[in-house]
């Protein structure tokens, strides 16, 4: 069991994704005799954040319940270049049947908690929490922002739905700051209110509008310095647009509350796995 919150639809992605793979058969395990039994190991080539577990054993479930899964790492855990993280036994077959699927999603959140946790080590000692964004893998949303929290990161709104964040494009049809927070105090009255400022005069108006959350979008690090010095009451400060590795320290260091990072989701690198039978 996770020590993290899983998210819901697992089993549905995964049926989704074998589904694809799989389709009406794998024609190259026929090859193999039915009663064959095989011992595999799974193996990180990386240094890595591990995320994905469950994904994995639902693979399995879905494929043959009959293979066993001996884990050596759980979510959340720190692996390095070949480290061991599991064994497989069970019918050949099946083994291979769920190769391919288990490893593209196991391969894909731990890369995507591994790319958090690099941006969170970055800004450590700081009050400043790493945020994810709504760019994230097709149909992959609810994974990619389990791994995120996974990596250290805190996950920002899940979709267009849980939260209100009034952009650039929102205001011009609104006509103004002031307008769209006022409306959708009037339509979502439970809801959080964030909205995006591209400059001083801007966030001064969220200020005086009441938003929850003021987005600083592409604020030179003076004027965010300039934002959180001002008086702005509990209405929290989040920095955004072109944050990298090399410039995220110096965000932090502002003093804003959040920075939203797309690259933890959009701009990953599948880590390397190894699967050999024994």
């Amino acid at each position: 069991m996770s020590k993290y919150q899983l998210p819901k639809g697992i089993a549905g992605s995964v049926k989704q994704a074998i589904d694809e793979d799989v389709a009406t058969g794998d024609v190259t395990a026929s090859l193999i005799a039915d009663n064959t039994q095989a011992t595999a190991t799974l193996i990180c080539r990386d240094k890595a954040v591990i995320c994905g577990v469950a994904w994995v054993n639902e693979v399995f479930q879905q494929i043959d319940t009959e293979v066993k899964i001996n884990w050596q790492v759980a979510d959340g855990d720190n692996v390095n270049e070949n480290d061991v993280l599991c064994t497989f036994t069970g019918k050949a077959k099946s083994i291979l049947s769920g190769e391919r699927v288990a490893l593209n999603f196991l391969q894909t959140l731990s890369a995507t908690a591994t790319q958090t946790k690099q941006y969170v080590d970055a800004i450590a000692g700081t009050s400043t929490r790493v945020l994810d964004t709504r760019k994230t893998l097709p149909n992959l949303r609810l994974a990619q922002k389990y791994a995120v929290t996974c990596g250290g990161g805190k996950n920002h709104r899940i979709g267009l739905y849980d939260m209100v964040l009034i952009k650039e494009n929102h205001i011009i049809a609104a006509g103004s700051i002031t307008a769209a927070i006022n409306k959708a105090r009037e339509l979502y009255p439970d809801l959080k209110v964030e909205v995006e400022t591209e400059n001083l005069q801007e966030y001064a108006e969220a200020v005086a509008a009441k938003a929850d959350i003021i987005m600083l979008d592409n604020f030179t690090n003076s004027d965010m310095k300039a934002a959180v010095q001002q008086d702005h009451g509990d209405i929290l400060l989040e920095a955004s647009g072109g944050v990298t590795l090399d410039t995220i320290r110096e965000i932090a260091e502002t003093g804003v509350d959040y920075i939203s990072v797309g690259d933890i989701t959009k701009n990953i690198q599948a880590v390397d796995l190894s699967l050999r039978f024994q």
